[in-house]
C-alpha cells in the first residue's frame, strides 16, 4: 500500500555531515507520524528523531543539537540533517511512517562514520 525509499547515506569521516530522505509513495500523509531510527553494526534499532503532523518534534538524547528532521507534506518527504557526525552514529538508518492503524518501514540507508 504504501512504499519508503530513503537516500543520502553515505561515507563520511567525524565531525561530518549528511541530509537523509525519505520519500513515501501514495497519497498525502498530511496527518502522519514520521520518524528515523538507527542501528548500529549488531545491536538492536533504536529511535533517533520524530515529526508529527503539526511539526512537534521529538529527538533521542545522544542526537540532540546535532541532528534536526523536518517534513514537506506537500512532497510526502521527511529529512534528517546529520551534523558532527561520530563513529558511533554508523549504522542503517531506517524511516518509519504510523497513519491511522498501518506502521510502515524503509529499506534502509547506511552511514558509515570514519574516525
Amino acid at each position: 500500500q504504501v512504499q519508503l525509499v530513503e537516500s543520502g547515506g553515505g561515507l563520511v569521516q567525524a565531525g561530518g555531515s549528511l541530509r537523509l530522505s525519505c520519500a513515501a509513495s501514495g497519497s498525502i500523509f498530511s496527518s502522519s507520524v514520521r520518524s528515523w531510527y538507527h542501528q548500529a553494526p549488531g545491536k538492536q534499532r533504536e529511535f533517533v528523531a520524530a515529526i508529527t503532523s503539526g511539526g512537534n518534534t521529538n529527538y533521542a538524547n545522544s542526537v540532540k543539537g546535532r541532528f534536526t528532521i523536518s517534513r514537506d507534506n506537500a512532497k510526502n518527504t521527511v529529512y534528517l540533517q546529520m551534523t558532527s557526525l561520530k563513529p558511533e552514529d554508523t549504522g542503517v538508518y531506517y524511516c518509519r511512517l504510523m497513519v491511522a492503524t498501518n506502521d510502515y518501514w524503509g529499506q534502509g540507508t547506511q552511514v558509515t562514520v570514519s574516525s
